[in-house]
């Protein structure tokens, strides 16, 4: 049997017509297959290889960690230097209050953890939480995601759970004494990226601040410069309670965290014991990975760039066909005259060598999420190649 082959029959499958290149290795902005075609990636693993495919420093940092240890233990329990050394760095990189950091395998499991942490520090049940919003596919973060197309086969979920509008005054007054947490992409990104209007959100933390409620902020897939700002909240005047961090944050290594203040972690450690534990968060060799790449991403120009290759992909993603273009940074939604156009654009793509995707709440729209590396150069080939594709 064919390595394809083998593919499908072993590998469980998530939908019906996987793309299925045979992808052999993937360099800087690139994805090669096994017939040596290079794809240029728009997509960058959904926003996970944010420095590139393959960096030398986070390849680097994986080999000096896996010469030291792999697992020794469940996270939390003994002292170890990756884990550590990531902590503090990326608290030394958010506002005060978000100074405990919780390592998890990843985004879904964070906002788990960040749905627990919630109910455990107010004592109160209720959540709510936004439509055509997205924060994972376990049953948990699947209760509070926004589109019942995907929750309605896996009812019963989690009860307590109120969906509303993003930007809506609705969900401001439905936040009362028993809401333990609003919980809401800072930019909804499988919504076809919509940002949240300041002035909303201002209002918004000023209710949670007078009914005791926590706000957690997703910033899984907008985070780790992805907008022009190491953070999507950075762009607004308020700041979260928890923020969730994933994609990104392991280098390309699957990893998670959901982040809070040093007190509000301290109830996991009791009423229960271990109230909340894993084996794998916080893998050492996802952390050195993370810890690496943060670093490029820090000391470089990569996220000051940003603002301006959104600005050319704008100017240059011009056609009779694209009917909206939205965008935050290297977040990007182009919007078609419908799902089936944009399958029939991605697929011609992929003959030209382009690598995309679309929306999982928003099928109208290509999605462009490229490495933050991407070059000014590149952004014009592809540009090219979508415009021709149209």
């Amino acid at each position: 049997m064919s390595l394809r082959q083998l593919f499908l029959q072993h590998v469980a499958q998530t939908s019906p017509s996987p793309v299925g290149i045979e992808i052999v290795a993937a360099a800087g902005n690139y994805l090669i297959d096994n017939a040596g075609k290079k794809y240029l990636d728009l997509i960058g693993g959904i926003s996970v290889c944010n420095i590139g495919h393959s960096h030398p420093a986070v390849v680097e940092a994986i080999k000096e960690q896996a010469e030291k240890y792999l697992h020794i233990m469940v996270y939390g329990e003994l002292v170890q230097s990756p884990q550590v050394q990531y902590a503090s760095l990326i608290a030394a990189h958010l506002p005060e209050n978000l100074n405990c950091v919780y390592f998890t395998n990843s985004g879904t499991e964070a906002t788990e953890g960040a749905l627990k942490l919630a109910r455990r520090v107010t004592g109160r049940p209720d959540i709510i939480s936004c439509n055509n919003g997205y924060h994972g596919h376990t049953l948990g973060a699947l209760s509070i995601m926004g589109d019942e197309y995907w929750r309605n086969a896996f009812r019963p979920l989690l009860p307590g759970v109120g969906h509303y509008d993003f930007n809506s005054d609705a969900l401001i007054q439905a936040i009362n004494e028993h809401t333990a947490c609003v919980i809401m992409e800072t930019i909804q990104g499988e919504a076809g990226v919509i940002a949240p209007d300041p002035a909303w959100l201002i209002a918004l933390k000023t209710r949670c601040t007078e009914t005791g409620t926590l706000l957690i902020f997703d910033e899984i897939q907008c985070g780790f410069g992805r907008t022009g700002k190491l953070w999507g909240f950075e762009h607004y005047p308020v700041v979260p309670d928890i923020v969730l961090l994933g994609k990104a944050l392991g280098g390309g290594l699957p990893m998670g965290a959901f982040i809070s203040s040093h007190s509000m972690m301290q109830l996991l450690t009791h009423n229960p014991v271990l109230g909340h534990i894993t084996t794998f968060g916080g893998h050492p060799l996802s952390c050195a990975a993370g810890m690496a790449a943060m670093k490029v991403l820090l000391e470089g120009d990569i996220i000051d760039q940003v603002a301006a290759k959104e600005k050319l992909f704008r100017s240059l993603l011009l056609h009779p066909s694209i009917k909206n273009i939205r965008s935050k940074g290297l977040l990007i939604a182009v919007e078609l005259e419908s799902a089936n156009q944009v399958t029939q654009t991605l697929q011609h793509c992929i003959g030209k060598g382009l690598f995309s995707d679309w929306f999982l709440f928003a099928p109208s729209c290509i999605r462009i999420a490229p490495p933050l590396t991407i070059t000014f150069e590149e952004i014009h080939q592809a540009c090219e190649i979508l415009i021709s594709c149209l």
